[in-house]
């Protein structure tokens, strides 16, 4: 019997999706999937019980150099409060 994590990366491969493999966590394994309109963020644990996040958008694109400098001050700025 195959561990979780690997049965999910070979899920994704045989569906052709793209997906990135991290680790932020000393207990889990992250794999990150991106497709159009939603983005998933599953947490593989050791003990193999999986946990994961959806987050979706209308991808919209915005433009200017301007509109991105605000939204890189916006979250940089809630990391530094007093």
């Amino acid at each position: 019997m195959s561990h979780t994590l690997y049965r999910i990366l070979r899920l994704l491969d045989g569906q052709g999706l793209w997906y990135r493999v991290d680790r932020h966590r000393n207990d889990t394994v992250m794999i990150t999937v991106t497709v159009v309109g939603e983005r998933l963020e599953i947490d593989v644990f050791e003990d193999g019980h999986v946990e994961f996040s959806r987050f979706k958008g209308d991808e919209g694109v915005e433009s200017g150099a301007d509109r991105l400098d605000q939204l890189i001050r916006k979250h940089g700025e809630a990391r530094h409060i007093e």
